[in-house]
């Protein structure tokens, strides 16, 4: 059972959040706010991971802050402590490299990643490929949204014997996305042949 400060560190990192990417919306059809995204990924980690550790969840809601936002490590320091600080910047891309370079190094660096960041990997993995399912970015053609859908798949792979249920819904989502766009997942052995192919 969460206790009083828990819930508010919880609810002070759902603030936090929701001011940072106030003026942000998501690239689905509906052009969701896009704090619906980190809040989503916490209550994957909490219905479906069945995680309750508290420092994971506040995390996962704060989880695109650095990337996606003006907020800096020591923000985040001072508010949530160094510990939250370290599992944030642990899945925070790069934004200096170019784009097929941070998709190469997530797969490079899967592996690599802590218990408590592999957790947030796999929801943010889950959420986002379900969401393209539901309701893809209006631009984006059948093959972007079938190649999101590999990458994530190849992401997750070295990751897998983290948390069983998170990965049992990420398989069932690759049933649905296979059946629904008409297509074969790779195996990860010919991770290699894609274009984001880790050195």
């Amino acid at each position: 059972m969460a206790s009083k400060i828990d819930l508010d560190r919880l609810l002070e990192a759902i603030d936090f959040a929701a001011r940072k990417h106030q003026n942000q919306v998501r690239k689905d059809q509906c052009s969701s706010p896009y704090i619906t995204h980190p809040l989503s990924v916490a209550q994957v980690i909490w219905q479906t991971g069945g995680v309750e550790a508290m420092h994971i969840l506040i995390a996962a809601i704060l989880h695109d802050t650095l990337e996606d936002t003006d907020t800096t490590e020591g923000e985040i320091r001072e508010q949530f402590g160094e510990e939250i600080l370290t599992l944030i910047l642990e899945v925070t891309d790069d934004k200096s490299l170019e784009k097929m370079e941070r998709k190469r190094l997530q797969v490079a660096h899967a592996s690599d990643l802590t218990y408590t960041a592999k957790i947030i990997k796999l929801a943010d993995k889950l959420v986002n490929c379900r969401d393209i399912l539901l309701s893809p970015p209006r631009d984006w053609s059948l093959n972007r949204r079938q190649n999101y859908i590999q990458w994530a798949a190849d992401v997750t792979h070295p990751i897998r014997g983290t948390n069983p249920p998170l990965e049992n819904a990420f398989d069932e989502m690759l049933q649905e996305a296979q059946k629904q766009f008409a297509f074969t997942i790779q195996p990860f052995e010919t991770v290699n042949q894609r274009p984001w192919a880790p050195d």
